[in-house]
């Protein structure tokens, strides 16, 4: 019997090397797919936190931006300005400046003349008053005294306290008599940034950091200053230092993220540690390591199998009826796994069925609530309209009576003109259900405004409520729909009536309108008890309502703001200071034209 040499096996470990060296070079490109997704994971963060904080910052600024031109006509501040050595003017504006600064949370107000001398101010009765000083320097004051809004951020050379500072003029008609200033804490917008490992910071024209994070940032320049920036630093001493010594970040310790904001001239931008991505990509590799090493020794297990199979091949011949009866055992096992599985699928299947059937019931009662939110809104919609029918025809019966035809000629031509106004509002929802969107048109404020009060004249003379007019002589011109247009104010002021019903006489309601700008601001007040708490913080939600059942369907405030938000425009709602409430409608100003027939009438 010849037996064969058996040839020389390699050891295992050189297998084992080799297989290493050929798995390892997958660990760069995952390196290189881990670096790049936590950088985008963390970028997309960093986004959002950067919008939440700009958002934060641009709602604190545009709270107190309108402030000094509205405030610039109050009455003591004029007589402050009139006659600035009588004490008794002074002394009543440095109250009202008081009062109203702890009214509004700025920091602090005050009144100059054209000069710079502050005349009067919020803190005249603390050790840091600003009266009898001269802000002449600022640019602020330059800005306004040339009629535009002043704006500027810097610390005070007086109160050593950064701030936000709004300026607008005080005008004697065409002539300037002095400029209101607001000064705007900021310090609360910076603790709000809090301490995490991103870095935030805020830089003004000049690249000098005036809002940050970290205060052994605040004050240092981002970029080398030019010769004209220093000397401006100099003139109008934004900052406490007039040499902003640099700020060297390095490059590859920060991943950085900048918006611009276009109103201040600002930069903010999110400095986030590149250690964060480094951590977790460290994690990732390590995580990869070990699974090559799992595969390497999975694979030399196998090998080892693989080797002891042969070997029994080679070397026991009843292996092969041991293997025979390991398959039909294998078999058997797989028959019976089979069975189960044909028992899961019928499962699976009769599962399915029961979810196709519960999403058909879930539409079923989708279409059912679409359709009564349809039928609710209908019926607030058209309530108005088809109450002045019912008044003209009652009208019209006892004209008759008195045969005076003219007269009910008229009425039938008014309850004509409101059928073709329901036909419209009807057109107007089915749009609104199809999603249709109509171009804008210029539609005139005035006549719009005359219609809505028209149709509620009776009502108005009924419970004796006096209409205080405050309106500009030229047509209003705005972007808007005139159907849309007429049911918001129809709306607005049906619900000024229906907060009148609760206050004894005397009853007022005032209309006023302004354009600022490339808006048009019209304001519905009344001296009824006003908005609650509860009311301005949901009255623009469907179904609120402070009415009974039978009264409204809480439907009238949200049809306008959405329809508001569709003519890219606004509606406010606040308290009046004297009492009663205030709503504005903010619009966009349109080129003069001639609408007989609104588009969205004849869509329909």
């Amino acid at each position: 019997m010849i037996v064969k040499p058996t040839p020389p096996r390699r050891p295992r470990w050189r297998s084992l090397a080799l297989l290493a060296l050929c798995l390892a070079p997958l660990l760069w490109p995952l390196h290189h797919l881990a670096e790049r997704y936590y950088q985008d994971q963390l970028a997309s963060q960093n986004r959002q936190t950067l919008d939440l904080y700009v958002a934060n910052l641009l709602g604190t600024l545009h709270r107190y931006e309108v402030l000094p031109q509205i405030l610039g006509d109050l009455p003591a501040l004029r007589g402050a300005l009139a006659d600035p050595f009588k004490l008794e003017a002074v002394t009543n504006a440095n109250r009202l400046l008081k009062d109203i600064t702890h009214q509004s949370g700025a920091e602090v107000m005050y009144l100059m003349d054209v000069s710079g001398n502050t005349l009067a101010a919020s803190n005249w009765d603390k050790q840091d008053s600003f009266v009898g000083r001269n802000f002449a320097f600022r640019p602020y004051f330059n800005q306004a005294m040339a009629g535009r809004l002043g704006r500027f951020f810097g610390q005070g050379t007086t109160s050593a306290k950064r701030g936000y500072f709004f300026a607008a003029a005080v005008r004697d008609r065409e002539r300037v008599i002095g400029v209101l200033v607001v000064k705007v804490d900021l310090d609360h917008t910076e603790t709000l940034w809090g301490r995490t490992p991103e870095q935030l910071l805020l830089t003004d024209q000049n690249g000098v950091v005036v809002l940050t994070s970290r205060p052994d940032w605040r004050f240092r320049a981002t970029r080398e200053l030019t010769d004209a920036e220093r000397q401006a630093i100099i003139a109008i001493q934004p900052y406490p230092t007039q040499a902003p010594q640099p700020l060297t970040l390095p490059v590859d310790a920060w991943i950085t993220q900048t918006r611009d904001i276009k109103e201040t001239g600002w930069q903010v931008s999110i400095l986030a540690p590149r250690i964060l991505v480094d951590r977790s990509v460290q994690t990732v590799m390590a995580i990869g390591a070990g699974a090559l090493l799992v595969a390497m020794l999975l694979a030399g297990l196998v090998m080892q199998r693989r080797r002891h199979y042969i070997d029994r091949i080679d070397f026991e011949a009843h292996a092969r009826q041991e293997l025979e009866k390991r398959v039909a055992e294998r078999t058997a096992a797989l028959e019976g796994l089979n069975t189960r599985l044909k028992s899961a699928v019928l499962e699976r299947e009769n599962a399915q069925q029961e979810l196709v059937r519960a999403q058909d019931e879930l539409v079923q009662a989708g279409k059912l609530s679409v359709l009564g939110t349809m039928s609710a809104s209908i019926s607030h919609e058209l309530n108005q309209p088809l109450a002045a029918i019912r008044s003209y025809a009652e009208n019209a019966e006892i004209l008759l009576d008195h045969e005076r035809t003219d007269d009910v000629r008229g009425n039938l031509k008014l309850i004509g003109e409101l059928t073709g106004r329901m036909a419209s509002i009807i057109a107007h929802l089915r749009a609104f259900a199809r999603r249709d969107r109509h171009a804008p048109e210029s539609v005139a404020l005035q006549p719009a405004l005359d219609d809505a009060l028209a149709l509620l004249a009776k009502r108005r003379r009924a419970m004796a409520v006096e209409l205080v007019r405050d309106l500009p002589e030229a047509t209003l011109w705005v972007q808007a729909g005139e159907t849309r247009l007429r049911q918001v104010l129809g709306n607005l002021l049906a619900n000024a009536l229906d907060a009148l019903t609760e206050k004894a006489n005397p009853r007022k309601l005032w209309l006023s309108a302004e354009r600022v700008e490339d808006c048009v601001y019209l304001y519905i007040r009344d001296n009824g008890p006003g908005f609650s708490r509860q009311a301005l913080e949901h009255a623009k939600e469907p179904f609120f309502t402070t009415k009974t059942r039978t009264q409204g369907l809480g439907l009238g405030l949200a049809i306008c703001e959405s329809l508001m938000r569709a003519l890219g425009g606004e509606l406010l709602l606040a308290n009046h200071p004297e009492g009663g409430a205030l709503l504005t409608l903010q619009l966009r100003v349109a080129k003069p034209g001639a609408n007989l027939q609104s588009s969205e009438d004849t869509s329909a």
